[in-house]
């Protein structure tokens, strides 16, 4: 891992307690989260360093340390963010009184986060391992709790389909949606969301 300079220790905070974050958001912390996601998605979480993404957003090394205690806390938040936006706008959709629209709904935001951010994708599923384990347990909660409210329409949908087996429609499903960093690579975006929408939900209707 590179080298850097020594940060103060953040306090230790709960498994279960809020997201731990560094300070309110503000326009620099948002330009370097943006920033360190296409870093770490083109060289890897450990084959950036802090130097680097500096100079990504016109700052020095050393300065990127007044807005993150380093790249764990930068990878972190990226994660947390992800992972807290994916589900309150699930949540809100999943919400619709007509499964059928709900589904629908459910499937045009997802697609439109992962064709929008591929750099965000691609790290979400290659580097949650590096985010220290308190964040990380957050992360995979909001994740299964975003899994949940798809399974819940779902349910609505096909409700003599058993729960695990809704469950790993909806695994798979993310794995086409999240393929958009490959699959999407140099295609029209619009035509590939008409594709993607398509392919999904002929695929989780079928579920039986």
């Amino acid at each position: 891992m590179t080298s850097r300079p020594a940060a103060p220790a953040t306090a230790p905070q709960p498994p279960d307690g809020p997201p731990v974050r560094e300070g309110a958001p503000n326009p620099r912390r948002a330009e370097i989260l943006g920033a360190a996601a296409e870093l770490f998605a083109l060289r890897g979480y450990h084959g950036a360093s802090i130097g680097e993404l500096g100079r990504a957003v016109g700052l020095t090394g050393p300065a990127v340390y007044r807005h993150f205690s380093g790249k764990e806390a930068v990878l972190a938040e990226m994660l947390l963010d992800i992972s807290e936006r994916l589900l309150a706008e699930g949540t809100r959709r999943a919400a619709a009184p007509d499964p059928g629209r709900a589904l629908d709904a459910l499937l045009r935001w997802h697609l439109a986060f992962a064709l929008d951010n591929p750099a965000l994708i691609t790290v979400h599923e290659r580097e949650l391992d590096n985010v220290p384990e308190p964040q990380r347990h957050r992360v995979r909660r909001l994740q299964r709790a975003y899994v949940e409210e798809w399974v819940g329409v779902l349910r609505r949908l096909r409700p003599g389909v058993p729960g695990d087996r809704l469950r790993a429609a909806v695994h798979a499903c993310f794995g086409l949606l999240n393929s958009t960093p490959r699959s999407a690579a140099g295609q029209d975006r619009a035509a590939m969301d008409d594709l993607l929408h398509a392919m999904a939900r002929s695929a989780l209707e079928s579920v039986r």
